[in-house]
C-alpha cells in the first residue's frame, strides 16, 4: 500500500498526529501536500537521483517533504538539527544536495549555510514556516502547484548520513530500484505489515532525522496507520500520548524506557497504556534489568530488533524469546549471521567476533570507495563492524557497538571528531575521547587530554576546554568531563589503548 490508497479511500483519517499540540494532517492533506512539493521539485528541474536535503524538527511538514522526494525518485537526506552550520553544510556538499528544505525554528542555521559551502547553497532553497532572503516560504511556494499526482512518479530512497572511522558522517547510499512507489514496498515493509494492522496507532517519540523513526513512520503511514509524533521526548509525555491517542504500537530507545521507569509511581499510574499491544525498541542496547521492568510494567509486548542505517541486514526477537534468552538481539530475519575473526575465519558458538550478514541490501559509502570496500569479506557478506556472538540456538548477542562508537541515548557518537578539534588547541599535545557508563544515558562523552605543558592540566582549563569545544562542534558530540594525563598510552606505531583509560575512567 501507499498512502495514496488510504487518502482515496478514508481522506479524513488522522495519518499525523503531532504531540503536544495536537496538529491533525489527514491523509488526504498528505497526499495533496506531496503531490504540491512533488511539482515543485519537477519544475525546478529535480530528477530522479538528484538529493534533497531536509534540515527541520519533528513537524507536520517532514513527513510530507519525505514523501514528496520519495515519488520524485530523489533522494531525501535528514539531517541532524542540532548540528552547527558548518557540519549540515558537509552533509549537503558531500550529498550533492539540489534542493534543501528548512525549518523557520532551524533559521540561524540555515542563515549560516552559506558561508560554510564551497560552491554556494542549493538552488533549491525552501523554509517552512519561517522567512529568509533567497529562500521560498513553504506552503505559500506550493499553493499554485497541482494536488494530483506528477506524471513521472518513480521510486526514491532515505540517503541517511553515519559517522565513519574518520569521524566526518558518511552517506549511506542504496541502489534506486527504478520502479514505481506502487511496486516498491520500501525498507522494513514485511516487518511492520506483519508487526501491526490497519487499525493501530503507532507512537514515533524519537527525531525524524534518524533512520528508524523516518523508516517506520513513512511505512505505517503506507499501511494506513495513524502515526502520533512527539515533538519532543519527555518522559511523562510519551504516556501522556499513549493514553490520550489509545496508542496500541511504538517504538523506543532505552534510554527513553529509563527516563519512564524514574518517573514517580503516582505519575506513572496516572496513565492508562493499556491499549499498548506491542512496543519495539532499537538503536542502543537495553540493559537487561531496564528490559525486564519494562516486561513487568507493561507486559511480555516489548520486542526488540537489531539493525543499522546501512540496512544490510536485521534480526528481531520477541519479548517471548527474550525472557528465556535475556540480552540477546534475536535471530535473522533474512539471510544468515556470520561472526568472523580478524583473520576472516568463522567462530563458533560463544565466541566474540564481528557481525557479518550474509543477504540483505547492498548499499555505498557515497564518496569513500575504500570504507564501502572494507565493509564486505571476499564472500560478499557485510559488515558494520558491530562486534558480538551467537549461541548454540543462533541467538545473537552484542558485546560492542562499532568498537569504540559512544551511544548516549540511541545516538551514536564517533569520539575521532571531538578528538581531531582537541589536538589543534595549542595548548593540546594528545587527546582521547570515549563513552563511559552512565545510569541514564547509556554512555556518556569523556575527554582525556595531554596538554603540551603539564602545568596547563588544571581544572580551570578543562572547563575551557570544554567551552571551547562546545563552540565548534555540536553540543551533544562534546565530552561532559575532562581529565588529564601526562601521557597518554599509544603504541610505537601510533594505536591508541582507549581500553586502558576506559577502565581507568569507567
Amino acid at each position: 500500500m501507499q498512502i495514496r490508497d488510504t487518502a482515496v479511500a478514508s481522506p479524513d483519517k488522522p495519518a499525523i498526529i503531532m504531540y503536544p499540540s495536537g496538529t491533525v494532517v489527514t491523509f488526504g492533506e498528505l497526499e495533496a501536500r506531496a503531490n504540491r512539493l512533488a511539482h515543485l521539485f519537477r519544475e525546478a528541474g529535480l530528477v530522479e537521483g538528484d538529493a534533497v536535503a531536509i534540515l527541520m524538527e519533528n513537524s507536520e511538514h517532514m513527513h510530507a517533504v519525505m514523501w514528496a522526494a520519495r515519488r520524485s525518485g530523489l533522494y531525501y537526506v535528514p539531517i541532524n538539527t542540532h548540528l552547527t552550520a558548518a557540519e549540515a553544510a558537509y552533509i549537503i556538499d558531500n550529498s550533492s544536495a539540489k534542493a534543501i528544505v528548512g525549518s523557520g525554528k532551524l533559521v540561524d542555521t540555515l542563515a549560516g549555510l552559506a558561508a560554510e559551502l564551497p560552491g554556494g547553497l542549493p538552488p533549491v532553497r525552501i523554509i517552512a514556516d519561517g522567512t529568509l532572503d533567497g529562500w521560498q516560504s513553504y506552503p505559500e511556494c506550493v499553493a499554485g502547484q497541482p494536488d494530483t499526482p506528477i506524471d513521472d512518479e518513480i521510486e526514491g530512497d532515505l540517503l541517511q548520513y553515519s559517522s565513519g572511522t574518520t569521524g566526518r558522517p558518511k552517506g549511506i547510499k542504496r541502489a534506486l530500484p527504478h520502479v514505481p512507489p506502487s511496486e516498491s514496498p520500501g525498507l522494513m515493509a514485511a516487518l511492520v505489515s506483519f508487526w501491526m494492522h490497519p487499525d493501530a496507532v503507532y507512537l514515533s517519540p524519537a527525531p525524524l532525522y534518524h533512520t528508524a523513526p523516518s523508516v517506520w513512520s513513512m511505512q505505517t503511514q503506507a499501511g494506513g496507520i495513524t502515526t502520533v509524533v512527539m515533538e519532543k521526548f519527555d518522559a511523562e509525555g510519551a504516556l501522556d500520548a499513549i493514553a490520550k491517542h489509545k496508542v496500541t504500537h511504538g517504538q523506543f530507545v532505552p534510554v527513553m524506557f529509563t527516563r519512564m521507569l524514574k518517573l514517580p509511581e503516582e505519575v506513572r499510574a496516572k496513565y492508562d497504556v493499556s491499549s499498548l499491544q506491542r512496543v519495539m525498541h532499537a538503536a542502543a542496547p537495553c540493559p537487561v534489568d531496564i528490559k525486564k521492568q519494562m516486561i513487568d510494567w507493561w507486559g511480555p509486548i516489548v520486542d526488540e530488533y537489531y539493525a543499522s542505517s546501512e540496512a544490510h541486514g536485521s534480526t528481531l526477537i520477541f519479548a517471548e524469546d527474550w525472557l528465556t534468552h535475556p540480552g540477546s538481539v534475536g535471530k535473522p530475519m533474512g539471510g544468515a549471521v556470520h561472526i568472523l575473526d580478524e583473520d576472516g575465519n568463522e567462530l563458533p558458538p560463544g565466541h566474540p567476533g564481528e557481525i557479518y550478514f550474509e543477504g540483505g541490501n547492498d548499499f555505498e559509502y557515497l564518496n569513500d570507495p575504500e570504507k564501502t570496500q572494507s565493509s564486505r569479506d571476499p564472500r560478499g557478506w557485510k559488515t558494520v563492524g558491530d562486534i558480538g556472538y551467537l549461541d548454540e540456538e543462533g541467538f545473537l548477542y552484542l558485546t560492542d557497538r562499532r568498537h569504540h562508537m559512544i551511544i548516549s541515548g540511541g545516538v551514536n557518537i564517533y569520539p575521532q571528531e571531538a578528538e581531531n578539534l582537541l589536538v589543534t588547541h595549542p595548548k593540546v599535545m594528545d587527546a582521547a575521547v570515549f563513552g563511559v557508563p552512565d545510569e541514564e544515558m547509556g554512555q556518556r562523552v569523556k575527554a582525556v587530554v595531554q596538554t603540551v605543558d603539564q602545568r596547563d592540566a588544571t581544572e580551570e582549563f578543562g572547563r575551557e576546554l570544554i567551552d571551547w569545544l562546545r563552540d565548534r562542534l555540536a553540543h551533544y558530540k562534546c565530552p561532559r568531563s575532562l581529565s588529564f594525563e601526562a601521557q597518554l598510552p599509544r603504541t610505537d606505531t601510533g594505536k591508541l589503548y582507549k581500553q586502558e583509560l576506559i577502565k581507568k575512567y569507567s
